[in-house]
């Protein structure tokens, strides 16, 4: 699947991080990882940390599928409204799923600074504005769950948000004061290189072909012929999962971007602050750590690539005429691309076993959550090997 196209603004901003070589030789190993992307790296470095030999694998180079194309906005809000995800799931799973997103930012930020890293990571308010006057009801119910759950939230009426924020048809909105952003594609290459220093093997352009398992033991192929023999694997490949597992449980969408000229007034302004709206699909809105403007949305059903390739000239055209529409003035594009995206039935990742697959673990963070829900799975794995029962795994479990 081509997760993503055109070049995304993070590969030409980062350019070559780090190379790796394919495998060609047989492996041992305890736990085999599928996936190079910031979660495979995430949970790599889990395992590594609980003392487990781990080999990774990516049928692409490195950070290359959704990683590449991520916005990295890193945010407690779960696509599915507090309030809404309580009637879906109950009070108890509900908090407990934005809790853990809203730890999982403060994880990140440690993580950033003991690996010294220089992904950019910048602690931020998140502010979400009803786009539309009908959308105040709900969006003040939302408010009211939050609060009542004991997230530092403010509401903002329209002329707070004007003259705060400068922003036009604005008629309300929650001001969170947890929330963060960073550049994803570097941060992956930085946690890799962290850990392969510490035993860490790492192979590219090496895909997984079949698995066989007997009794503790599976065997796994890949594409060049090398066989890997491991206790357990992690499968941390994402959207790709629906090729894997055989019923449909994510629905696939695209997702357009883009990202403005060096723009220092734009950045100065809104530099600590995530913003995104409740259009339908929403608008999102953050700069980047070298001083430009990213707006993204726009989404459709993800049909093909080619289909998908085929709108970016027009969604971005779109993307641009909304900033112009809320600020009031032009937006200088100077990078256009699109990812896919994933929405579940409740806005949660899928994290944990499958009936289907023996020895095997899956870390699926889909949605606008996919960084923070995958930081969380890096505790949920460690429940996992101690052979534990993780408090969020009914609620993020296959078959719900």
């Amino acid at each position: 699947m081509d997760l993503k196209s055109n070049e995304p603004f993070w590969l030409i901003k980062n350019g070559l991080l780090a190379t790796y070589p394919s495998l060609h030789q047989d492996k041992t190993c305890d736990i085999l990882i599928v996936g190079g992307g910031i979660t495979g790296a995430l949970i790599a470095h889990q395992c590594m940390a609980m003392g487990k030999n781990c080999v990774l694998i990516d049928k692409r180079e490195i950070a290359n599928g959704s990683s590449a194309a991520t916005t990295s906005m890193l945010q407690y809000e779960i696509d599915t409204p507090l309030y809404e995800l309580k009637k879906l799931i109950g009070e108890e799973g509900a908090i407990a799923s934005y809790k853990a997103c809203s730890k999982a930012i403060d994880d990140i930020g440690l993580l950033t600074r003991k690996i010294k890293s220089k992904a950019g990571f910048r602690a931020k308010e998140s502010l979400y504005y009803a786009a539309r006057k009908k959308d105040i009801p709900w969006l003040k119910q939302e408010f009211n769950a939050r609060e009542s759950a004991g997230f530092a939230v403010n509401w903002l009426s329209a002329d707070e948000i004007q003259a705060q924020y400068g922003l036009a048809n604005a008629y309300g909105g929650i001001l969170s004061g947890q929330g963060a952003s960073m550049d994803a594609f570097c941060f992956t290459h930085e946690l890799l290189v962290y850990n392969v220093k510490a035993g860490l093997e790492v192979f590219d352009k090496t895909e997984l072909v079949s698995v066989k398992s007997n009794g503790q033991s599976t065997v796994a192929t890949v594409s060049t012929g090398a066989m890997i023999r491991t206790k357990k694997i992690i499968y941390c490949t994402g959207y790709e999962t629906v090729s894997v597992i055989p019923e449909k449980f994510v629905d696939l969408l695209s997702t357009f971007a883009i990202v403005s000229e060096v723009d220092s007034s734009l950045y100065q302004q809104y530099k600590d602050v995530l913003i995104w709206n409740t259009s339908d699909p929403y608008l999102y809105m953050r700069t980047t750590d070298d001083g430009r403007f990213l707006i993204g949305g726009e989404d459709e059903e993800f049909r093909d690539p080619q289909k998908r390739d085929a709108l970016i000239a027009k969604k971005s055209d779109k993307l641009g005429k909304s900033f112009q529409k809320i600020f009031n003035k032009p937006f200088l594009t100077d990078f256009t691309w699109a990812g896919t995206f994933g929405v579940t039935k409740d806005g949660l990742p899928y994290i944990g076993e499958h009936k289907a697959f023996k020895n095997s673990y899956f870390v699926c963070g889909f949605g606008g959550n996919g960084i923070t829900f995958s930081v969380t799975a890096m505790e949920m794995v460690a429940f996992w090997l101690e052979n534990r029962k993780h408090p969020l795994s009914e609620w993020f479990k296959f078959g719900r």
